[in-house]
């Protein structure tokens, strides 16, 4: 049979760059020709036979359900029960399987733009244009994670038509209808016409509820842009940053997966986004992954030349065996590369090879990753910068400073070298950078109570040298442990009773974040990772909201100081995606333990510089969750 072969996005231009740029969404939909196809597009794809290969609901079930073929891959028919998924959740290939299944997503997005834009009859070569520059936008949820109203309130929105009128028309991105709702949709989903994001009800008559999602959302921002750039500038192992399963690399800080996994189930509440088995029919589902593709790229040029390694598949795929090595020539299924081959995590550094770059590396030499990874550290100081020591009111001398002068922090002036999301063609200025060494990899099994080092820390240790301390939670727990999505909340200060007061409450700080299939007897995959008690990691830091609670921290957050307020201040809830709270006392697999690490900035450099997490498992131990014996006298 001949197969659909993935390209991506073909023609168009942006200035100063290898390929078109992706756009963030607040970006596109102030352009009137791009935004009007994109809509025009998206609904097109929307309403193709949902039997057609590169239907929207073909494409978007390439992620889970209804877990048959696509294009061919994968040998044969699967039998009842044995189905695993495309999908490499857990997996060292999470961040490259992920990167052409946008791809395609954007080549067949571009190609309804192309006819669309044919039938303009108004200066039809504008349009034509358009088409060729548009690109799948992205939605910056490490910025803003509300998105705008256009992608979650709007039922309807305004574009400009073929005919050159402007009227208002369906929004495919409020939700996708199906049409028909699949058989193999299990409840509640079977009983829904369409996506719905924190559903009103389970029944049939369900409805998003909009106020519910934008309050989520905005409850997570501060964690969500902390945890994005500790995890882009502490980070620098493979295994560490591209899942969720626990090596923290020595890092303290989360994976690109387990960030991936809070946007998820924020977004979803209860409804198809918490959920890995219909995720993918959520149209905000691309705009989100377009985003997780951008941090894989801003990662990469902080991280030059490293990528994926080989390890373990972490409980398989329909095509890859749960026992199997994979690595970098490992088969991304079912994307086909040409007529016998599929992409590779090797053919899938560049996304110039698949027709696309992102803002940030405008204007840049791409072959000299010295001077790429001085600018994109600028982009990301300056985007994200404020989640981690800048914006404290009492930052240790030097620190915030230095990095807003020397790393082109909030407030730069971009024609001075700060890189934004819509920054322009100049090139940026490229300063010294200081050499630095990776932080050692830690080897950790993973099991709740796995030995931690142990790096006692002198009172008389502060800010002397311009660094602090920075303090984070560390959680593991098992991702089956629920038999669905949930999450483990953190707080620092009373805890309301009401389960559904606990994202409202001030003291909340953030939270670690499984994203599960609810029906895991359709899944071989998920039954594998349940019998296996398998094991995913995340990090809550927390020094902005120990600077609210405790003042006397502002200038080092000495263990001295810390210590004793979190002992008596910290504590943590578990609750599923619809809301409901869960006894600690059933989750035996859950560990929360606190770890501190020293940053600081040197003299020159682009980055802060961290030293390995210092662990503090007594401010846990003793308590449901806390740190477990082993872990509390190791």
């Amino acid at each position: 049979m001949s197969h659909f072969i993935i390209t991506g996005a073909k023609g168009g231009s942006t200035a100063a760059a290898d390929a078109p740029n992706r756009l963030e969404i607040n970006d596109l939909v102030k352009i009137e020709d791009q935004f009007s196809l994109y809509i025009q597009a998206l609904a097109a794809m929307s309403q193709d036979n949902q039997s057609d290969l590169t239907s929207f609901f073909q494409i978007g079930g390439i992620h889970g359900l209804p877990y048959i073929q696509w294009g061919g891959s994968g040998g044969k028919e699967p039998v009842d029960g044995s189905w695993g998924g495309y999908c490499t959740h857990g997996s060292m290939l999470f961040p490259t399987w992920h990167r052409p299944y946008v791809a395609l997503f954007e080549q067949v997005l571009q190609l309804h733009a192309a006819e669309i834009a044919k039938t303009y009859k108004v200066d039809q070569d504008r349009w034509v244009k358009a088409a060729a520059n548009l690109r799948a936008p992205y939605w910056d949820w490490a910025s803003n994670t509300v998105p705008p109203p256009e992608v979650i309130a709007d039922t309807t929105v305004t574009i400009t038509r073929p005919d050159g009128t402007r009227g208002s028309v369906p929004n495919p991105l409020f939700g996708y209808q199906f049409h028909p709702i699949d058989k193999s949709f299990p409840e509640p989903y079977s009983q829904w016409h369409s996506t719905l994001r924190h559903p009103t009800t389970g029944g049939r008559n369900a409805k998003t509820d909009v106020e519910a999602l934008t309050e989520q959302l905005s409850s997570a921002q501060e964690d969500v842009t902390s945890s994005t750039y500790n995890m882009l500038t502490r980070v620098h192992t493979w295994p560490a940053f591209s899942n969720h399963s626990p090596d923290d690399g020595g890092s303290g800080s989360n994976s690109i997966e387990a960030i991936h996994d809070g946007i998820h189930t924020d977004v979803g509440g209860n409804g198809q986004m918490s959920d890995p088995s219909v995720a993918g029919f959520d149209p905000i589902f691309f705009l989100h992954h377009a985003n997780v593709d951008r941090m894989i790229s801003l990662w990469s040029a902080l991280n030059p030349g490293v990528w994926i390694g080989r390890g373990p598949a972490e409980g398989g795929t329909f095509t890859i065996p749960p026992d199997a090595t994979i690595g970098p020539q490992t088969d991304l299924t079912p994307f086909w590369h040409s007529q016998s081959s599929y992409w590779i995590s090797t053919q899938t550094t560049k996304t110039s090879t698949l027709g696309y770059t992102y803002p940030e590396f405008n204007g840049l030499d791409m072959g000299n990753t010295a001077a790429v990874r001085t600018a994109i550290a600028r982009a990301v100081n300056n985007l994200y910068g404020g989640g981690s020591f800048q914006g404290l009111p009492s930052a240790p001398a030097g620190v915030a400073v230095a990095a807003a002068q020397d790393a082109g922090s909030a407030g730069a002036d971009p024609s001075q070298g700060a890189v934004s999301s819509s920054s322009s063609d100049e090139k940026p200025a490229q300063p010294h950078v200081a050499p630095r060494s990776l932080l050692a990899h830690k080897a950790n099994t993973g099991n709740p109570g796995t030995e931690l080092p142990q790096h006692p820390v002198s009172a008389s240790v502060s800010a002397n040298d311009g660094g602090y301390f920075d303090w984070a939670t560390r959680i593991h727990v098992e991702k089956q442990a629920v038999g669905g999505s949930f999450s483990v909340l953190i707080f620092l200060g009373p805890v309301p009773d009401d389960p559904r007061e606990w994202r409202r409450s001030p003291s909340f700080v953030g939270g670690h974040h499984a994203f599960v299939n609810t029906a895991t007897g359709q899944c071989a995959n998920c039954r594998r990772q349940a019998a296996a008690h398998s094991v995913i990691e995340g990090f809550v830091h927390l020094n902005k909201a120990i600077a609210r609670g405790l003042p006397a921290a502002h200038g080092s957050f000495d263990p001295a100081v810390v210590e004793p307020y979190l002992r008596q201040a910290l504590s943590w809830r578990v609750q599923r995606a619809d809301k409901s709270a869960v006894e600690l006392s059933d989750m035996p697999s859950l560990e929360v333990v606190v770890c501190a690490t020293r940053v600081h900035l040197e003299p020159g450099a682009d980055l802060p510089s961290h030293g390995p997490p210092q662990y503090h498992p007594s401010i846990t131990a003793g308590r449901p969750g806390g740190a477990s014996p082993t872990t509390a006298h190791a």
